[in-house]
């Protein structure tokens, strides 16, 4: 399931009539606030940020995301550290934008249908993620002062900390009540490979134009011929792979359980045999092959790590269903990214 980052997000109230619903347009900065400036200072690098023009990146029938929304959560996530990112690479900051604006979009859309079920978050619930917030700080004066000195809205945050549980409170009560594990699904769990270790290679096609996309693969379908032939793998991957979380290391993942690797890749790394090569594997990221160094399976007895074992199955499936649901809301809400 798709995690929330907290103090981030503005969501404005999806306003309606039952005759004529009204669209909300997304937000606009206002000159020389920190989220504004910073917009300026980013569209020196992706002129998309630049808040005078406040660029639409999501288009629905109820509401729309523009630049301005993104920025906010920019600058309400990292604060001052935010500047930073002037000095990215120009297609880090585009996927960097496309990402976030889908992100506030679907939780536009979520937050719709808790207000829709009249779903609200439990007021202790949320005292106690800001008392949580407090603490690590070191005292709730401490933390207001951080937030202050990083440029980072106190409102905006103790909101959004809001909104993170009432959209949790309406997956809970009306998503993921159906998710339920039994006996012989934990059987099967416990039987199976619990962690794989791979090399892998991507080549990213997310956010790329489409008429980029049949260069992409014809190169993937190079690289996988030159493995199949046994050429060294991990060399392979430290000149080709486009994940730079892996690609010093030869494209290796070490020991990751299930559940923490998008479908797709997961599916290829548990059923490809240990040391051979996939084919080539599509993800919302791109393009990967495999090679599978090894999987282990579960040394401890069964009653042992029963619970873990549960709660990794019911997260599992959850993201299947959280996955489903937020497509059908999309396709519902006519949800389309604007290509910049």
């Amino acid at each position: 399931m798709k995690k929330y980052l907290v103090g981030a997000l503005t969501l404005a109230v999806l306003a309606a009539s039952a005759c004529s619903p009204k669209k909300t347009e997304g937000t606009r900065l206002a000159a020389d606030t920190p989220a504004y400036n910073l917009a300026k200072e980013l569209a020196t690098v992706v002129p998309i940020f630049d808040p005078d023009k406040n660029a639409v990146l999501i288009n629905t029938e109820a509401f729309t995301v523009t630049a301005g929304d993104v920025v906010e959560v920019i600058q309400n996530t990292m604060g001052n550290a935010a500047a930073s990112l002037k000095d990215r690479d120009v297609e880090t900051l585009k996927r960097a934008v496309s990402q976030t604006a889908v992100q506030i979009g679907e939780r536009k859309l979520l937050l719709a249908e808790a207000v829709s079920a009249k779903i609200t978050a439990k007021v202790e619930d949320v005292d106690k993620a800001l008392a949580d917030q407090y603490a690590q700080a070191g005292g709730e004066e401490a933390f207001l002062n951080m937030l202050k000195a990083n440029n980072v809205d106190v409102a905006f945050v103790k909101k959004t900390i809001g909104e993170d549980h009432q959209i949790q409170a309406f997956l809970d009560a009306k998503v993921f009540g159906a998710v339920q594990i039994s006996e012989e699904d934990l059987q099967k769990a416990y039987a199976a490979d619990k962690t794989a270790s791979v090399r892998h290679i991507l080549l990213m096609t997310q956010d790329k134009p489409a008429e980029e996309i049949p260069a992409i693969r014809k190169k993937m379908e190079d690289i996988l011929a030159r493995a199949k032939k046994g050429e060294d793998f991990a060399a392979l991957a430290k000149e080709y792979t486009e994940d730079t979380g892996s690609k010093e290391s030869g494209g290796l993942y070490e020991n990751f359980p299930k559940g923490q690797m998008v479908k797709e890749f997961e599916d290829a790394a548990f059923t490809v045999p240990v040391g051979e090569i996939s084919d080539i594997v599509q993800t919302r990221y791109g393009l990967h092959i495999l090679k599978i160094e090894s999987r282990a399976r579960e040394t401890e007895p069964f009653e042992t790590v029963k619970a873990s074992l549960e709660d990794q199955l019911k997260q599992s499936r959850k993201a299947g269903v959280y996955d489903e649901f937020i497509s059908g809301l999309k396709a519902k809400a006519k949800f389309e990214e604007v290509k910049f």
